[in-house]
């Protein structure tokens, strides 16, 4: 299991600083004196800052309106996309292009829906041209969710698909909000206690933000990285992305994308990207890995090689497959290794072949590890796996120059992407990171360009790490676009910042309870590893 901090957090929850803007006044730390550029100029924005431990603060932030009546409830119609995924953050499909929607428009009218077509632009990033996304085609205006859910249900019986949908959510700039922030600022200068990541008790499974928290002992918690979440697409839990753990590589990078980087407990806290290397060695032979702690044949959110399909590229919420692959599985990835048709060498604690398994799968030794292989990859694994033999494994992180990083004890790294803010400036990657899906407009639309709620994090000029949960989907707390939550970063200081997990995943644990509004309808939910702040560790 990834370290505990100690059993118990003296959290001082003291409050220091309460500030209401405009008028302008300087809040408690410096990060937090602009107001956020969220809706029009002049909206009210409260902040109240409590210390949560030596060096640790909270500052929630309620910028806006309670209502706005120019926002109102609406029925998009759309392709069937998320009602039967288990991943209740799939979007609908939900752009056109221009002669579709009319046709669309004038079926729905022609069968009593007052439907109009709307045309959706989308602001221009480091690396995207923005412009024209398509067109939707949305019916009726309604002054409650209960009331579009009724028309919904009309539009099904009609025979089309479509969802209930809160204006507010569509990132219009003039949009009066509200929005409700959440920030915890680390300063390496006063604070002595523990800042790093945590999986849980093995990669495989997924716990709760306030679980990883609770089992920590930690003061403070937000979620991290993005991880498996549909068994058909993995182990659920597993990180979609570079993963290290005190130190540790285990799971390879998203090849190119970027990454939240915790070192020495904030004091070198960073952005980076990173590709990697690894390889298993016997009898003189050393083979090239595809993955490791990984289901073979899946990687989530492509970015893995030459061979994956449909890309060697980072593709996100896709899951690239590869039929020939050597994956590596270490004792944290769980108790069980996958199962399936191919091969696997089963390692003792020392390294030593103790078996060859065909198919694939089954329970691990006691401090032991396994490699398995797939398609043709069996052939080269076979006659490496003779009983008794000593099978080296060696894992690489690799930066952006192709230089070998060699992260020590006390350094943690967490999935991430899109980059939002580099060296102060906005600096928003969605098409090298593989959230622009070719031909599919509607998943940019629902992920990217709409609002959602989000979870950011960043280092600032004076060095200090921040970490950031903006809820959203509700009337209550409209959510941030990608390019919004870029803005609110450098607006809170951040010299360098980074998109996590969001939508349902967005939590944030202060003394052992969830302080935001996690949007799903169950609740809190289980995720892949979390970014834990704690008294200093054993």
């Amino acid at each position: 299991m990834k370290k505990r901090l100690c059993a118990t957090a003296a959290a001082l929850g003291v409050l220091t600083t309460l500030t209401a803007l405009p008028p302008a006044a300087e809040a408690a730390s410096s990060h937090t004196r602009h107001i956020l550029p969220l809706g029009p100029a002049g909206l009210p924005e409260t902040r109240t800052t409590t210390t949560l431990q030596p060096g640790v603060t909270l500052t929630r932030i309620v910028r806006g309106n309670a209502t706005d009546p120019s926002l109102h409830w609406t029925v998009e119609a759309s392709i069937p996309g998320g009602d039967t995924s288990p991943d209740p953050d799939a979007p609908p499909t939900a752009l056109k292009d221009e002669a579709s929607a009319d046709e669309l428009a004038a079926a729905l009218t022609g069968d009593g829906f007052a439907a109009r077509v709307e045309r959706v632009t989308t602001e221009r990033t480091a690396d995207y041209t923005g412009g024209t996304l398509g067109w939707r085609v949305r019916i009726g205006t309604f002054t409650s969710q209960s009331a579009a859910a009724t028309e919904r249900t009309r539009l099904l019986s009609a025979g089309y698909t479509g969802s209930a949908v809160f204006t507010g959510w569509d990132g219009e700039a003039t949009d009066r909000g509200p929005w409700h922030i959440d920030v915890l600022t680390i300063d390496p200068r006063t604070f002595r206690g523990a800042l790093d990541a945590s999986y849980g008790p093995d990669l495989e499974n997924r716990e709760t933000t306030s679980g990883l928290s609770e089992a920590a002992g930690a003061t403070a918690a937000v979620n991290a990285g993005f991880f498996v979440l549909d068994p058909k697409a993995g182990a659920p839990g597993d990180p979609a992305g570079v993963g290290v753990y005190d130190g540790r590589l285990l799971s390879e990078p998203v090849n190119g994308r970027p990454a939240l980087v915790l070192h020495d407990n904030g004091r070198a806290t960073a952005i980076a990207r990173y590709t990697w290397q690894g390889r298993i060695k016997a009898h003189g032979t050393a083979l090239a890995l595809d993955g490791i702690n990984r289901v073979p044949g899946l990687i989530r959110n492509c970015g893995g090689g030459e061979g994956d399909r449909p890309t060697p590229l980072p593709l996100h919420d896709v899951t690239c497959t590869n039929p020939d692959e050597l994956v590596a599985f270490t004792p944290e990835y769980g108790q069980q290794t996958p199962s399936g048709e191919g091969a696997e060498a089963v390692l003792d604690a020392h390294d030593r072949v103790v078996e060859l398994r065909t198919p694939r799968g089954g329970p691990l030794p006691q401090g032991g590890s396994a490699i398995q292989a797939t398609g043709d990859r069996v052939a080269d694994l076979t006659p490496l796996a003779l009983p008794g033999t000593r099978v080296s494994l060696t894992t690489t992180l690799l930066d952006e120059r192709g230089r070998r990083v060699s992260p020590s004890p006390g350094t943690d790294i967490v999935n991430a992407g899109p980059e939002l803010v580099r060296d102060g400036r906005l600096h928003v990657t969605p098409a090298t990171d593989g959230m622009v899906h070719p031909g599919d407009p509607s998943w940019y639309y629902g992920w990217v360009h709409k609002r959602n709620p989000r979870t950011l994090a960043g280092v600032d000029a004076a060095g200090r790490t921040v970490l950031i949960t903006a809820d959203g989907r509700s009337t209550e707390a409209l959510g941030l676009s990608i390019v919004e939550s870029a803005r609110l970063a450098k607006a809170l200081g951040l010299r360098d910042a980074v998109n996590l997990d969001g939508g349902g995943s967005t939590t944030m644990v202060t003394n052992g309870k969830v302080i935001n509004a996690p949007s799903d309808a169950t609740g809190e939910r289980p995720v892949g590893d979390a970014v834990l702040i704690g008294p200093r560790g054993h």
